[in-house]
């Protein structure tokens, strides 16, 4: 690794290492109703939602309420996207997208999976990027936030029946969170040279060479903020974060990952404040990290080395490493450096082409994503979805010494465990299914630019990226077209809500449960032990259920090559 690539480590460890404490802690007291300095924005939403600030609901009303919003926010940019083509804000005069296309951006948006089966600077208008998708760029990381705190809630209290206020913890994530940081963050990518106006393309005429060029333009950099702390990804040009307008600098681009690494980070430490010991939180982060941190160092050495096509090609001397589909700006080392930073935490944005990473780089792409999106995963929902997984961890600890597991003091049996797994099968099942689907039909295939593993990839990769609602795409794949389309939105819906009901479901559940007190057989949650059980079930369930399919793909295409390093 080079010494400007460490640099860059140490300095990104240094920023989070102060988010996870402060920033993790103003969220605690966000949460706790404690931060009221915008009360006078927060009182007249709660006027207007027709909510009580005081009132709280059981897990079923705050369900229902979550389904309720998210499925009118569905409709909503539905509508706005289908008839763009008449309303305000359009300089470049765009027809109103497609019905199937609409449909898999809106569900795409509403779940905070930001996939994109169309280029954004010349699909979308000023209107529909402004109003209809930046709009989901806050409440939707938002949704995945207060999920999260429904949860640690529920381990918090005690012989409770309610877990909180859907609208409350919404707009408290909102106002208080995601907008402000956001935006003193916009204000920093427009000083580094990110492109935000309302000024329309710009037409540039060559006289000397008769030659003329229209630059899309648009409001980039107050979405480029909020697509990496939301953990959103959704680019406004179709290049993503390799396009100068959206990250022009090394600065930007490091404050990119930093961005949208650092409120997962954080959570661990709100969650230990909130259910009473930091240990707790701090183990939950160190198994995110010891993930995380391997994937990475597969994928860096990968991309250092040659890409074997390349190689193949009559190219043998690469002295930069696999620079195929990199940004020169950036370089091997720190493109994967953003590429596994942006496909463990379901943001999915790109400042390189996945499709041009070795085999093995595009496996340790892959591996966040089968393992759930959790190391550290999206906002609120890595959070939310390791616990699931911590969960079964304590239960089968429960197994090795026979008797009852407990959590955080909360005893876990049947019912929460059938809650758990329920809630980390949902996924697995829907990508498995949704991609035999298309490898069997023509209309799945047809799609594929490349044959072999590398193809079976590119299907495979685009629901496991839906379905964990990354929204990150492999490339090399035709997605817009109807059978894309529809069976994406249904894989992001399924993986979206398919695991937030049950998680909310056993928040109740958890809530209602006493504290059973410490005793010497209690095996503790906050040890070295449970961070090394937690990591082995993270890595058995992801073995389980996707090796098979990342054997077929990336390990082959490797493999073809003779050799695995």
């Amino acid at each position: 690794m080079t010494p400007g690539f460490l640099a860059t480590l140490v300095a990104l460890v240094a920023c989070l290492a102060l988010a996870w404490r402060y920033l993790g802690s103003y969220m605690v007291a966000v949460y706790e109703g404690r931060v009221r300095w915008l009360s006078f924005v927060e009182r007249p939403l709660y006027r207007l939602l027709g909510t009580d600030p005081d009132a709280e609901q059981s897990w079923q009303r705050y369900a229902l309420s979550l389904l309720v919003f998210s499925g009118v926010s569905i409709l909503v940019t539905y509508a706005i996207l289908r008839a763009q083509g008449s309303l305000p804000l359009n300089p470049q005069h765009l027809k109103g997208v497609t019905p199937a296309l609409a449909w898999n951006t809106s569900v795409s948006f509403v779940t905070n999976t930001n996939w994109q089966n169309y280029a954004g600077e010349s699909t979308m208008s000023y209107f529909s990027q402004m109003v209809a998708l930046a709009v989901q760029n806050f409440v939707s990381p938002a949704v995945g936030m207060l999920v999260a705190i429904a949860l640690i809630r529920g381990f918090a209290r005690r012989s409770a029946s309610l877990i909180g206020n859907f609208w409350v913890d919404l707009v408290r994530s909102v106002i208080y969170v995601l907008l402000p940081i956001s935006s003193i963050f916009a204000l920093v990518f427009i000083a580094q040279g990110a492109v935000q106006t309302l000024g329309g393309p710009a037409h540039i005429h060559d006289a000397l060479n008769h030659v003329s060029q229209t630059i899309p333009r648009g409001p980039v950099a107050s979405q480029e903020a909020i697509k990496q702390l939301g953990t959103n990804g959704g680019g406004y040009f179709n290049a993503n974060g390799a396009h100068p307008f959206e990250n022009p600098t090394g600065l930007t681009n490091f404050l990119s990952i930093l961005l949208l690494l650092a409120v997962p980070v954080a959570l661990t430490y709100t969650f230990g404040k909130m259910v009473g010991n930091i240990r707790h939180g701090v183990a939950v982060l160190a198994a995110m990290v010891i993930l995380f941190g391997a994937w990475l160092t597969v994928t860096v050495v990968a991309e250092q080395g040659h890409n074997p096509a390349v190689s193949a090609a009559g190219l043998v001397h690469q002295p930069h490493g696999n620079m195929e589909g990199k940004e020169t700006r950036f370089g091997a080392s720190s493109s994967a450096l953003y590429g596994v930073a942006s496909t463990q935490t379901s943001t999915g944005s790109a400042d390189s082409s996945y499709d041009s990473y070795t085999p093995l780089g595009g496996l340790g792409l892959m591996a966040g994503m089968a393992q759930g999106d959790i190391t550290p995963g999206g906002v609120g929902s890595g959070m939310y979805t390791i616990l699931l997984s911590a969960i079964i961890a304590v239960f089968i600890g429960g197994l090795m010494v026979g008797r009852t597991p407990e959590y955080l003091g909360k005893k876990i049996q049947a019912r929460e465990v059938k809650l758990a797994a329920f809630g980390v099968l949902v996924m697995p099942v829907t990508v498995l299914v949704l991609t035999g689907i298309a490898v069997g039909l023509p209309a799945g295939t047809s799609a594929v630019l490349n044959k072999g593993p590398h193809g079976f990839a590119e299907i495979f990769y685009a629901f496991l990226s839906q379905g964990n609602n990354n929204g990150s795409a492999f490339a090399g794949l035709s997605g817009n077209s109807a059978f894309y389309n529809i069976t994406g939105g249904i894989d992001m819906l399924l993986g979206r809500f398919g695991v937030i009901v049950p998680v909310l479901a056993l928040a109740g559940v958890l809530a209602k449960k006493g504290i059973v007190p410490a005793s010497l057989g209690t095996f503790r949650t906050d040890s070295p032990m449970f961070v090394g059980l937690l990591v082995g079930v993270i890595v058995l369930i992801g073995a389980l259920t996707f090796f098979p399919a990342i054997s077929i793909g990336p390990i082959v295409e490797q493999l073809l090559h003779g050799r695995f390093f």
